[in-house]
């Protein structure tokens, strides 16, 4: 039996389909702040995948934010940065708690939407 190595992106790829189950999950069990930032961490990690399949090591928000915007106008996309601005919506929720359940499930389905417009 060989070990199998994963490449980075693909390290990404797998967290980002872990942390989206994670966030229905807590979504089903009315632990919106937790499912809030498991959002938010699908979607980083989706763009981080992104980013290194282009030799790209993506570290701050500042870098996330300046990539999607890169991606929404190299494509023509500007739904991704949309959706993207839902993921921050969330990220912001884990810390303020102040979005309503409606609005934690709807951005949680954004970050799906971005996950399947950046084929992950």
């Amino acid at each position: 039996m060989g070990l199998t190595l994963e490449l980075p992106a693909e390290v990404h790829h797998r967290l980002a389909r872990k942390y989206i189950r994670e966030a229905d999950e807590l979504l089903a069990q009315g632990d919106y702040i937790q499912a809030s930032e498991k959002g938010w961490g699908a979607a980083a990690q989706s763009i981080k995948a992104v980013a290194l399949k282009r030799g790209l090591e993506l570290r701050s928000h500042g870098e996330l934010h300046k990539f999607v915007a890169k991606l929404a106008a190299e494509t023509g996309e500007e739904e991704l940065r949309r959706l993207w601005q839902s993921a921050g919506m969330l990220h912001q929720n884990f810390y303020e708690n102040w979005l309503p359940k409606e609005m934690v499930a709807g951005n949680i389905e954004d970050v799906k939407k971005l996950m399947q417009r950046l084929e992950l």
